[in-house]
């Protein structure tokens, strides 16, 4: 028994001394690049570096998509989960309001979850809202803008 207290307390010494701010950019960044790479998909348009940035520009056949394959024949939905599939994740990546982007990814993925795919349970959707409530919880971090922004100056 001593043998494992001792073996613990060393893997919590190390662990320690990750920075914490690490996981939760890991944690941003996975997040990110599930929710980029699909709105990537439902966008065309002005391109840089192969990434899609007309997000006011829905591909062709995004609304066939939403309307035959989700159920979703509002213009309004189609164009609002798109734009949050959009801006949502760079709030992530960047570590800006990072608390509201995973709040609204939440959303996303509530919608996804219970709307699209009901019947998909213990599927991606449960680790995509683990780690949103991690950063929802934590905020972005030691490796965010808002952290920049919002530290106090030292004198």
């Amino acid at each position: 028994m001593k043998l494992i207290k001792k073996i613990l307390l060393m893997i919590d010494k190390y662990a320690r001394m990750i920075p914490a701010g690490l996981p939760l950019l890991g944690a941003r960044l996975a997040i990110f690049v599930v929710f980029w790479r699909s709105v990537q998909t439902k966008i065309t348009g002005w391109t840089v570096f192969d990434q899609h940035l007309a997000f006011w520009n829905l591909g062709g056949s995004t609304k066939i998509v939403f309307q035959y394959e989700y159920g979703i024949s509002s213009d309004f939905l189609i164009h609002a989960g798109t734009l949050a599939e959009f801006f949502f994740p760079l709030m992530l990546l960047f570590g800006i309001f990072t608390r509201l982007g995973a709040l609204g990814l939440l959303g996303v993925t509530a919608v996804i979850q219970f709307a699209v795919y009901p019947d998909a349970w213990l599927g991606a959707h449960m680790f995509w809202a683990a780690l949103l409530f991690v950063i929802l919880r934590e905020g972005g971090g030691q490796f965010s803008l808002d952290y920049i922004l919002t530290r106090e100056k030292k004198a």
